[in-house]
């Protein structure tokens, strides 16, 4: 079963024959939008805009931990995102698509980052947290078509709404050495891990932050939009391609993060702990 998490410019999947709305209610709110269920290319796909279906939602406003609740509960085992990145590398040209491998979080406001605490103790491994399966499919689904793309690159994410300063661009690709900054991932990537998701993320590169020493290249919201809007077509033949000729893997590693993860016994864990836990654990 697999989702799309849409970011900014996605708020529809073209081809996706909606068959059903869900609007879900979690124990940790609401999602950013009703969840569509459709038929796509013959096979059954959920779509959520990450940013409300008007992107209405900032990235620190996104409910992260709702969005990949409601997916879970749906019976969904991997998601597929999209994210518009800036590049810290000459390499990664605005344009070019790249895989987000490795993610390096530097928020620092108050972002619910598990779903773990009061009473339910678990430690999830995320020293490879992208699906390696997923990843796979997405690079080779993208060469079949000859579109540049990037693979096992390390993603910065940012608080956000503002774009960042020059000192914080070097920082990021020199001393964190990253290759892509965003707003979103963290801790959406974390959270489908905990929740035994398969995830991966295609970003597409807009600009080249603010690194480089020419204004011209900085980033601006109208160079993010118009670079961004220009790559869509080429992110989607990509994930069309790959759904296609994808086959899941259910004994990916991701599918099993939560067998040894847990350390609270079930006897001293309330209702709502074992209830969450089933979910998660499914």
């Amino acid at each position: 079963m697999l989702a799309i998490i849409g970011g900014t410019g996605i708020y529809q999947i073209d081809g996706l024959a909606v068959e059903q709305e869900h609007e879900i209610d979690t124990p940790f709110g609401k999602p950013s939008a009703a969840i569509k269920q459709g038929s796509y290319l013959g096979q059954t796909v959920f779509f959520l805009p990450r940013h409300g279906n008007s992107h209405q939602l900032l990235p620190s406003e996104v409910n992260y931990q709702a969005n990949i609740w409601a997916l879970k509960s749906l019976g969904v085992t991997q998601i597929v995102g999209f994210s518009a990145v800036g590049s810290l590398q000459q390499e990664i040209a605005p344009g070019d698509l790249a895989i987000c491998g490795q993610y390096f979080d530097f928020i620092k406001g108050s972002r619910a980052k598990s779903f773990f605490g009061n009473g339910l103790v678990a430690h999830v491994s995320t020293a490879e947290p992208s699906c390696k399966h997923l990843a796979q499919g997405i690079v080779e689904a993208a060469n079949n078509l000859e579109v540049t793309i990037h693979d096992n690159k390390t993603y910065a994410c940012v608080d956000g709404p503002r774009l960042g300063s020059k000192a914080e661009s070097l920082f990021l690709k020199n001393a964190a050495a990253c290759d892509l900054v965003g707003m979103t991932n963290v801790p959406e990537a974390f959270l489908a891990r905990e929740a035994q998701i398969c995830y991966c993320t295609i970003g597409i590169a807009t600009d080249y932050d603010c690194w480089q020493d020419d204004p011209s290249q900085h980033v601006s919201v109208e160079q993010v939009i118009s670079r961004y809007g220009e790559s869509l077509t080429k992110a989607k033949s990509v994930l069309e391609s790959f759904i296609k000729t994808h086959q899941a893997d259910e004994s990916c590693g991701c599918r099993s993060a939560l067998a040894s993860a847990v350390l609270t016994p079930e006897s001293a864990l309330s209702s709502e702990a074992k209830a969450l836990l089933a979910v998660l654990s499914r």
